[in-house]
């Protein structure tokens, strides 16, 4: 058996989507071994995205770099720099501001391969890429293009722990062991 962390996002909320969200997951056998309503804190989100991550910072600013590739765009005129590091800053921002602009439902599932089952039912992080079929390929299309013009983060409706040790990492910031069921 394996856990993971699902953050449903302020939009998943603001749209009306939890129960929809929800429902996916439990009908391929994801069990929801904790959940909880709230508004995220400064210091959970800063813990949640920590800054001395440094790799993945410069992985996400990288990937923003591609994208501006393929869209043909300076990063520069927008961002006001093409510096992968300082990219992977910015969005860090964003995403803590994103995390933090409105209610968020939290919640650990156990399956078996629950990391990689919950990462293809959300599909690509980039909403206007993401197979129909999929929760940000049905709910969602913001685009990092949108996303950065107006210098905020990409809403795809939910987190989903990428890794086995990243879940590991991010179920405690969230929840104590108390409030991880067994049934």
């Amino acid at each position: 058996m394996e856990r993971t962390l699902v953050i449903l996002k302020p939009d998943t909320i603001e749209k009306g989507l939890i129960g929809e969200i929800v429902t996916r997951f439990e009908k391929v056998g994801l069990k929801i071994v904790a959940v909880k309503l709230l508004t995220a804190h400064k210091e959970l989100v800063e813990r949640h995205y920590p800054a001395d991550r440094e790799e993945l910072w410069v992985g996400i600013g990288n990937k923003t770099l591609d994208n501006y590739r393929d869209l043909d765009m300076n990063p520069k005129d927008s961002l006001g720099t093409n510096d992968p590091k300082e990219i992977g800053k910015m969005v860090r921002v964003w995403l803590m501001d994103y995390l933090m602009k409105g209610p968020v439902l939290a919640m650990v599932l156990e399956a078996p391969h629950a990391v990689e089952l919950v990462r293809k039912m959300a599909g690509h992080t980039l909403p206007l890429i993401a197979a129909p079929g999929t929760i940000r390929g049905d709910y969602a299309y913001d685009s990092s293009y949108l996303a950065n013009s107006n210098k905020r983060a990409i809403e795809n409706l939910l987190h989903a722990s990428g890794t086995k040790e990243e879940a590991e990492y991010e179920i405690p910031l969230w929840f104590t062991a108390k409030e991880i069921h067994k049934y």
